[in-house]
């Protein structure tokens, strides 16, 4: 079976800087697969490099057995894969509403009520929110819009980074519960988070990330087992 998404040998620099020396991993249909590593690790340039926000060096990315490897960013995202950017990237001066109707703006068909009612009921309180400015949500809401804004765009694969950054405990849960969700409903997503404890009991798989290269894959379960992970990531 071959991968719904893949990495395949993927170099990228900053200048005369190089971010990512060769990496490969896949996610296959109905996956959550998360990326855990220190901060600077590459973590993020990998997902910008999926989505077409950089052009890699070197390597390719194939989804859906396509070759998209320095595909503009809109039409990735027509072609099924949406991005969640770390911060969010909200238009916080556009109301909730139009926040949501321009993540269905590359879409050909007509939004129906029903998605609407999906993103409702994954997060409620966005529906008493709708005519408020999205710059005046807290954090925890603000990430929920943005989570929602690219289910707009009826992906096949997710791009999470750091869904968890900045929220309260309580918020996390919530978040990483909806995630979970998203997944059942059969959207296949890549998972960035600095929270290693809760990406790795989220996710069925697990690649880790240092210094722009990955040096273990596994299934989650024998990531949360392995001391070395345990040590560096799980403060124990």
């Amino acid at each position: 079976m071959s991968a719904l998404l893949a990495v395949h040998d993927l170099e990228v620099s900053y200048g005369a800087i190089a971010a990512l020396h060769g990496i490969s991993l896949d996610v296959a249909k109905g996956e959550i697969v998360t990326l855990i590593g220190a901060n600077g690790a590459g973590k993020t340039t990998t997902l910008r490099s999926i989505s077409g926000l950089l052009k890699p060096r070197a390597g390719t990315v194939t989804f859906n057995d396509k070759n998209i490897t320095g595909v503009k960013p809109h039409v990735i995202t027509a072609m099924g894969i949406s991005h969640v950017p770390e911060g969010r990237g909200i238009f916080a001066n556009l109301t909730v509403s139009d926040n949501l109707e321009l993540g269905a703006y590359l879409r050909k068909d007509k939004v129906q009520q029903s998605e609407y009612d999906r993103i409702f009921t994954l997060f409620p309180v966005l529906k008493e929110r709708m005519k408020q400015n999205a710059g005046t949500l807290s954090g925890g809401e603000q990430q929920m819009l943005a989570i929602s804004r690219a289910l707009m765009g009826k992906p096949t694969v997710l791009l999470l980074d750091e869904p968890s950054l900045g929220l309260a405990p309580q918020m996390v849960q919530t978040i990483f519960r909806v995630i979970r969700e998203i997944n059942a409903e059969g959207t296949t997503i890549l998972l960035v988070e600095q929270n290693a404890h809760m990406a790795l009991m989220t996710a069925h798989r697990g690649y880790v990330m240092e210094t722009g290269r990955i040096t273990l894959a596994d299934e989650t379960k024998a990531l949360l087992a392995s001391d070395r992970i345990k040590k560096a990531y799980l403060g124990g």
